[in-house]
């Protein structure tokens, strides 16, 4: 049997997947949790969604790992007979101007390139990658990049409007984010249709806590909302999204504030939070909005409008639209944020069936009302397929 091991590390999580790619489904999956913390906890779910908590002290990731692997092979939690059922590892990796390889040693020296732009988030991903490197010694470990499906973006969409020298020397563009998602559910999509992923124009709105849009013309993104960094874009549970950079210079000076303060507030205590004064969670601010709250109805009205100006932006750049995606945490399961993006979309042949969006609950559904000429489909994303298929595909090319 041959199954790839999915993993998306954090600096103290790690959750992970265990998938049958002789049918693609989830033998096990779970999240271990305060790594390096007092008070581990590991949470293993059987394929068939029964779950088990374990309260054991995970002190680094390999730990957390031995761990993993233990209830995979053994006792009540077993589901494979050896590490020889295991023949790939897959990890989410933020950025590479490569499409998802082999981890090698001058592959790994690429990825610790980008330490300076994600410095939070990049180190606990090069430790997820040397644990399984020691835990599934000889297994084939694959790198699948967020935002690797953006570089079929052309010069035009990624490239910013500063001295042509920083893009030389640095490497300053736009690279986007989601990219695995945004693949994910376009391809989806196309399969529900009964059509090739070449003959589809489809915007898809990734929404989360962290959200962006994608235009995808014949299956390959041509332009997306996040840029250099996932901060860009549309405002998010507390990203600014885009703004006049200009605004910084007076708020450092008025506020007292350095760089790395203001870095601070665009990032983590603006967009929703900042503009509600509520809170990050969507939930949180739609309940606040009901009861009256102005600020909070201004800003789901605010997100809902630039999400809007993206769909038609994208669409007066693919030159039409065929297909309109909500993905993600909110896009799956909010039907408000879905009926506000819809509102008075008529002139682009956009129109929700209201009914059907109101009691969608996550599920792939197509919401698209009879006289739509767009369809209009909710599809939740799923990550950890796509990094399985691409560890897999690497893996047969090595073993063919």
């Amino acid at each position: 049997m041959d199954n790839v091991f999915v993993v998306n590390a954090g600096s103290s999580t790690l959750k992970y997947q265990l998938i049958n790619m002789e049918n693609e489904s989830v033998v096990a999956s779970g999240n271990c949790e305060r790594i390096g913390i007092a008070g581990g906890i590991i949470t293993y779910k059987y394929g068939d969604g029964q779950k088990k908590v374990i309260n054991i002290d995970l002190p680094t990731h390999k730990d957390a790992l031995d761990h993993v692997v233990e209830l995979l092979m053994n006792g009540e939690t077993k589901v494979i007979e050896s590490m020889d059922d295991i023949v790939a590892v897959g990890h989410r990796l933020a950025l590479s101007l490569s499409m998802s390889n082999e981890i090698t040693p001058e592959v790994m020296k690429d990825i610790e390139s980008t330490r300076d732009m994600f410095p939070l988030h990049l180190p606990a991903m090069v430790t997820g990658v040397h644990a399984c490197e020691q835990t599934f010694a000889g297994k084939v470990q694959v790198a699948v990049y967020d935002n690797s499906f953006h570089l079929t973006m052309p010069k035009k969409a990624y490239m910013y409007a500063i001295p042509y020298e920083y893009y030389e020397k640095y490497g300053m563009r736009r690279f986007g984010y989601h990219g695995t998602s945004h693949r994910y559910v376009s391809l989806r999509l196309a399969k529900l249709l009964g059509k090739k992923p070449e003959e589809l124009k489809i915007v898809t709105c990734h929404l989360g806590n962290g959200s962006s849009i994608c235009a995808i013309d014949g299956g390959k993104s041509v332009d997306t909302s996040m840029g250099y960094t996932a901060l860009a874009g549309l405002m998010m549970g507390t990203r600014t999204g885009d703004i006049d950079p200009s605004l910084l210079q007076p708020i450092a000076r008025k506020e007292n504030l350095t760089l790395d303060e203001i870095h601070n507030i665009i990032n983590k205590k603006s967009g929703m939070l900042g503009v509600s004064g509520v809170s990050s969670d969507d939930r949180d601010i739609q309940e606040a909005a009901n009861s009256g709250n102005e600020r909070a109805a201004l800003a789901l009205e605010m997100r809902n409008y630039q999400i809007q100006k993206f769909i038609g932006s994208y669409t007066a750049a693919m030159n039409g639209i065929d297909a309109l995606i909500f993905t993600g945490g909110i896009g799956e399961h909010s039907a408000d944020v879905r009926a506000g993006v819809c509102k008075n979309m008529d002139f682009f042949g956009i129109k929700l069936d209201e009914a059907k969006n109101a009691v969608c609950t996550g599920a792939e559904t197509d919401l698209s009302a009879p006289d739509s000429r767009v369809k209009i489909w909710v599809i939740p994303t799923n990550e950890e397929l796509m990094i399985a298929r691409d560890a897999y595909d690497i893996y047969r090319s090595k073993h063919a």
